[in-house]
């Protein structure tokens, strides 16, 4: 169970973007790292996003952290935020206050901004002291800072970068390794063209110039392995860099030594393996260059949501229509949009009317009409008409903002699962090189050569594939919540994929959720004696202080039959059962039959007539004036086009459902039986709803629960999986797992089929990661040659490994094809 609403605070802490990280080994080592620091209660590294999640007991040590970081042999990419400045004036201003910050020690690039009153500076670490010392900076040249905003980092761009320079050192080491390929791999296929290549060049010269080409490979481009492996060699703690260097090297320095030294080998060993080293180092750099191609691909979720934002806003500033960037937006500003525009911020429609393209929230390609008082969302597309309207929120505050911290939020969890992953992978690198020295003096002992033992022990150095293994769940998380994101269903926590494969039953709040939401009156039943004019206009009065949809469909009704509704006074709500006021001197109360047995009404004369409507999927309420029954009311509020198909979506993936609801039993069995649903939970009181939930889990059954409302948040926070319907109210949305952009049950369809494609897609990533390293590295060891005298080339194995963190990545962006082809 969930705590409400404590649970959704989180303990102080922050994100560090962490370079060099390459497979599981290197996130264990990270978060051991940071986790010795004093005063990190915990640590959580994802290698996909490259990210470390840090909370503090305290007050943050983010200095030992960034140092702990650079300690353990990797670093910490700078960060970028806005700084607010006061009292510039001027583009000497804007000089002097750069100035003024580009002198504090830590900085490493900064750009103030005139028109926007900011800064952007550019930092190595960000630390609350290095922050400090900023703001005293600007106050020294004469200017007052603003808090500061965090902006974050723009990782596409440092994936480009580490992308482009894969892709050159890979290309310098396939130019340097192909004639040492071809003229050994030539040699021994072609007997005539090793004789021929003895004969002309010499086999000394030959060698030395292998020795000069692969010398090149292995601490030219190869280099980047030596920085990550050495150090965690010497820190026993070897990773996926240190199997690289011990594999390479060893074939390299036999190499040599053949080469220079051939009288230290046995006779008749004295062969070279250059071509190995070089090819090992080449196609692993091939590997890792794919990998960089495809993990890019796997966060164009987060690279598409920041694109949707505006760069600049057409703001009414006096009398003049003037063009700003998006930072100098505040909110309460008059905002003209014309057709094709991208709307800049959240806001109210004052004046125009056109159709908005909002797919980015609901994932639904119609334009939705927006005319004066409807809501705008910022980075959503204006289509053939024009309006102006009026900013409420901007900045961090915005809708997409919002959407985009959630989708960040969600890609770096880790899910239960990766518990057991990490404990693998903790001792996987120390397993392999065990089993490597173990292979080497098996075949020292028993095998014909001391070249087979190190061609066989480099094999398995080589073959092992940490990375497959630490990739194999994260990157499955940020694909598949990058899609869910692009259909209009956004994962708060990572954690909620996992949950909603285990869900056996949906609960579905009615009014908002299985309805539009917007009842209307549908009959008004008179007892004996009374008029419906004055009858309607008492109880509207009295409904208008009230906020229940209910209560504005019979205030709309009286006021549509031209009624002038008196003033009420002594008005009070009572939460599930209904209101009273005095209205004219006479006391009204409306509500449900429960209501009127409280108060001593006896409703039998209409209960008859109650029970007709609602069989009819009305929601009948009984008005009493004065302690005397006066009529029946009744509403309906309209089954959402979408639903019916929704629930039979849900059927179709197994489910049972659920409508928990405040309606009278036969009304929500009527509404029940008209679109099929399973189990009704009826007459609840806003507080009983997690009583209902609690409930529905007898029998050991999961429960999710999707609701809009403020009286949902406490069933959302119970349930094993709460989703929010997007167009609720916001304490809804924080308190859920899941939040349902398009505004209809649709979407819980999708988040149920993704959530299950993405939990198979990690399955089968683990699958392949563990049975890849559980076959190949006996092969590699030589266990087959007795049988069939089969061996493993390094070369081959280097292949292999580079390959399998790529068939990783490439299984994971399957989830990109989700919900295209029947998903």
């Amino acid at each position: 169970m969930k705590d409400f609403p404590t649970s959704r605070a989180p303990a102080a802490g922050e994100f560090l973007s962490i370079e060099g990280m390459t497979c599981a080994s290197c996130v264990a080592r990270v978060e051991k790292a940071i986790g010795r620091v004093e005063g990190v209660a915990s640590a959580s590294v994802n290698l996909a996003t490259e990210r470390a999640e840090v909370h503090y007991a305290g007050a943050p040590v983010h200095e030992a952290v960034v140092a702990a970081i650079r300690k353990a042999g990797y670093d910490v990419q700078p960060a970028t935020f806005d700084l607010g400045i006061e009292g510039m004036t001027c583009a000497t201003c804007v000089g002097r206050a750069e100035k003024a910050i580009r002198a504090v020690p830590g900085v490493v690039e900064v750009s103030v901004n005139l028109a926007t009153e900011r800064a952007t500076v550019r930092v190595a670490d960000k630390s609350a002291a290095l922050t400090a010392a900023i703001e005293a900076a600007v106050r020294k040249a004469g200017y007052e800072p603003h808090e500061i905003v965090a902006a974050g980092v723009d990782k596409s761009a440092f994936r480009a970068e580490e992308q482009a320079r894969l892709g050159r050192e890979f290309l310098i080491a396939g130019a340097l390794t192909l004639p040492i390929f071809v003229l050994e791999m030539g040699g021994h296929l072609i007997p005539a063209f090793h004789m021929a290549l003895m004969t002309t060049v010499g086999i000394t010269p030959l060698y030395v110039f292998y020795f000069v080409l692969a010398s090149a490979v292995q601490f030219g481009p190869g280099l980047r392995f030596y920085r990550k492996g050495l150090p965690a060699l010497w820190q026993l703690a070897p990773d996926m860099n240190s199997l690289v260097v011990v594999g390479s090297s060893a074939a390299w320095a036999y190499s040599v030594v053949a080469t220079f030294a051939p009288a230290l080998l046995p006779v008749g060993a004295a062969n070279v393996y250059f071509e190995s080293s070089s090819v090992i180092v080449t196609l692993i750099l091939m590997g890792r260059y794919l990998e960089a191609k495809a993990k890019g691909r796997t966060s164009e979720a987060i690279s598409k949501l920041v694109g949707l934002q505006a760069k600049s806003a057409r703001v009414l500033r006096g009398a003049e229509v003037v063009e700003v960037p998006l930072e100098a937006v505040k909110p309460g500003e008059v905002i003209q949009i014309r057709p094709g525009d991208r709307i800049p911020v959240d806001g109210v429609v004052l004046e125009g009317g056109s159709f908005v393209d909002e797919a980015m929230i609901s994932g639904e390609p119609v334009p939705v009409r927006k005319e004066a008082g409807a809501q705008v969302t910022g980075g959503t597309i204006n289509t053939n008409g024009a309006f102006t309207y009026r900013a409420e929120k901007v900045g961090a505050e915005m809708m997409l903002s919002r959407i985009i911290r959630m989708v960040e939020s969600a890609q770096g969890a880790k899910l239960p699962i990766q518990g057991l992953v990490d404990k693998v992978t903790a001792w996987f690198v120390p397993a392999v090189m065990a089993v490597a020295l173990v292979t080497f003096a098996a075949w020292m002992i028993w095998g014909p050569s001391v070249a087979l033992a190190l061609v066989n022990a480099v094999a398995v150095l080589i073959i092992a594939c940490p990375c497959a293994m630490g990739l194999a769940t994260p990157t499955s998380i940020m694909v598949g919540t990058g899609r869910a994101a692009e259909l209009g269903v956004l994962f708060r926590n990572g954690e909620a994929l996992q949950s909603l494969t285990s869900v056996g039953v949906v609960a579905l709040d009615k009014t908002g959720t299985l309805t539009e939401g917007h009842p209307s009156l549908s009959d008004v039943v008179l007892a004996e004696g009374e008029s419906r004019a004055e009858v309607l206009a008492l109880v509207a009065a009295a409904e208008a202080g009230s906020e229940h949809p209910v209560a504005a469909a019979i205030v709309a009704a009286a006021r549509a039959e031209g009624l002038t509704l008196p003033e009420a006074s002594d008005f009070a709500a009572i939460p599930g059962l209904g209101v009273r006021a005095t209205v004219g001197g006479r006391r009204v109360e409306v509500g449900a039959d429960r209501f009127m047995t409280e108060i001593g009404v006896d409703v039998t004369r209409l209960a008859e007539a109650a029970a007709g409507l609602a069989g009819r999927a009305r929601s009948p309420l009984y008005a009493a004036v004065d302690g005397r029954l006066a009529a029946l009311i009744a509403v309906a509020d309209p089954i959402k086009g979408s639903t019916p198909a929704a629930i039979a979506a849900l059927h179709r993936l197994g489910l049972k459902v659920a409508m928990v609801t405040g309606d009278n039993a036969r009304t929500a069995r009527a509404i029940a039986d008209e679109l099929g649903i399973d189990e009704v939970v009826a007459e609840v009181l806003p507080e009983g709803k997690v009583a209902a939930v609690k409930a529905l889990r007898q029998g050991g059954r999961r429960v999710a629960f999707v609701g809009d409302g403020i009286n949902d948040a406490p069933a959302l926070a119970e349930a094993d999986v709460g989703l929010a319907v997007g167009t609720g109210t916001d304490v809804a949305i924080e308190t859920a797992d899941v939040v349902l952009m398009g505004g209809d049950l649709a979407g819980v369809a999708k988040a149920l089929g993704i959530s299950r494609a993405t939990m198979r897609n990690i399955g089968q990533n683990l699958f392949w990661a563990f049975a890849y390293n559980v076959a190949l590295i006996p092969v590699a060891a030589g266990v087959l040659y007795p049988v069939n005298g089969t061996l493993l080339s390094p070369m081959i194995a280097a292949g292999a490994m580079a390959m399998s963190s790529v068939f990783v990545l490439s299984n994971a962006l399957r989830l990109k094809r989700f919900g295209r082809s029947g998903g």
